[in-house]
């Protein structure tokens, strides 16, 4: 007696419904048979080449962070101020722009719009490479070239849209986790090569800081446009994204992440800039600070796995204990002139932020899909609830960037009215404290509906 065990129907590229302009017409990574035998392979490339891009778009848009500490070489005449907010303004800038990066995805398609995001990068390296040549334009038109590098802050919500749709639930987290770091860690890259490309061969060339980006970014635009593809699913109207809207989880998340990722690209900004004006030490900022960025860009994968394995509000809890210790021992190292222990908590301060963009950006895609299972879990309920998911993404990245323009300001603030960054340190301790206690109560406080999901 023979038995004969029956096979899966096959999955080939026909599945997809591939169209004109790499449009694909039928996705489902849900399904295991989809997933394994096409969807991962494409989801993989399209992920690769998305990290790519926004890289590049991290780099140009942190580009002042480092560059400020040479424009006194360069014949620049800069307050510790007006430096902290040539930091600032481009990270306020990516903020705003954000959001209408993340109505762009279903309106021109993730691809269709990688490319064109990637090529609007050449502006801000374009004018950097001028403006920093021409001391004599002033304050105010070099802070509005610099404004433009937040082209490149935007590229993250778009990114970020686009992927969640290729990947299924259970996977979302160290996906969007890898995608998050893989743009994160543009920062010490930027951060790390900059001060030795504007040296080569001798004296200082800061326009080359702009220049080296602009056939990067040329380059990122033609391999999203070669290696890239657009989900007919991700190609819905805006309603998603302005319906996420009425969601109070997502002004929840949004204060959540201004303390995880604002934190992390606020410091990032910062950084370089408070180890030259506090502790007088610029060799210390154009060598070591990018260290700072690369253990936040490498944690933020790490996080996302930690709570697809144990929940994402555990681990954001977690991060905002640490991250209130590394304000506490950086408050205690600038009131004894300690450099060393400063150094050292602002590292454990982006080794919190990290985790923390992780873990919160796992919530995000899980709330959703609690909401969708609520709701009686039909199929068109959570796609809809995915679309809603994705506006969000980009509604929460967007507020939470603010971070980035807000961090700076509070040093610059603290420092010019009271002479030190203490005032700063200590608002930043109570306000990690806080989050902690919205985390708790939102989504671990016991018998409520979020906890009992294990967001």
């Amino acid at each position: 007696m023979t038995t004969t065990s029956v096979q899966p129907a096959a999955i080939d590229e026909e599945d997809l419904d591939r169209r004109a302009g790499r449009w694909i017409g039928r996705w489902a990574p849900e399904d295991p048979v989809f997933w394994r035998r096409i969807g991962s392979g494409v989801a993989r490339r399209n992920l690769i080449w998305s990290i790519f891009a926004e890289h590049i778009g991290f780099s140009v848009w942190l580009l002042w962070s480092i560059v400020v500490v040479r424009l006194g070489d360069a014949g620049w005449q800069l307050t510790t101020s007006q430096a902290l907010w040539l930091t600032a303004v481009p990270s306020g800038v990516g903020a705003l722009l954000r959001l209408p990066y993340t109505f762009a995805v279903p309106v021109f398609g993730g691809r269709n719009w990688t490319v064109i995001s990637a090529l609007l990068l050449i502006v801000p390296c374009a004018g950097l490479a001028w403006a920093v040549e021409h001391p004599e334009i002033g304050f105010l038109p070099l802070l509005l070239i610099a404004a433009t590098a937040g082209l490149g802050g935007g590229n993250f919500a778009s990114s970020m849209a686009n992927i969640s749709f290729f990947y299924p639930e259970r996977e979302k987290g160290w996906a969007l986790g890898l995608n998050a770091a893989g743009g994160n860690i543009g920062v010490a890259v930027v951060q790390f090569v900059v001060p030795q490309v504007i040296v080569l061969g001798g004296g200082l060339a800061l326009a080359r800081a702009g220049l080296m980006y602009i056939p990067l970014a040329v380059i990122a635009a033609i391999c999203a446009y070669l290696f890239m593809d657009n989900l007919v699913e991700a190609k819905a109207d805006v309603g998603p994204v302005w319906s996420s809207l009425r969601h109070r989880d997502t002004w929840i998340m949004s204060l959540l992440y201004i303390g995880t990722f604002g934190s992390f690209i606020g410091y990032s900004a910062a950084f370089p800039t408070l180890l030259t004006s506090v502790f007088g030490r610029p060799d210390v900022a154009l060598a070591w600070a990018f260290l700072g960025a690369a253990v936040g860009s490498c944690c933020r994968p790490f996080g996302g796995r930690l709570a697809d394995l144990v929940g994402g509000a555990r681990v954001t809890v977690a991060s905002f204990v640490l991250m209130a210790a590394g304000a506490l021992a950086a408050l205690w190292s600038v009131e004894r002139r300690s450099m060393g222990v400063f150094f050292a908590a602002f590292l454990l301060l982006f080794v919190a932020t990290g985790i923390g963009n992780g873990s919160t950006y796992r919530m995000i895609s899980r709330i959703f899909q609690i909401k969708g299972e609520e709701r009686g879990g039909a199929p068109e309920v959570m796609l809809a609830m995915r679309r809603q998911a994705a506006g969000a993404l980009g509604i929460i990245s967007a507020v939470g960037a603010l971070g980035g323009f807000l961090v700076p300001i509070c040093y610059a603030w603290a420092r010019s009215t009271y002479g030190g960054i203490q005032p700063a340190l200590r608002f930043y301790v109570g306000f990690f404290l806080v989050l902690l206690v919205v985390t708790w109560a939102a989504y671990l406080r016991p018998g409520g509906r979020m906890a009992r999901a294990r967001v």
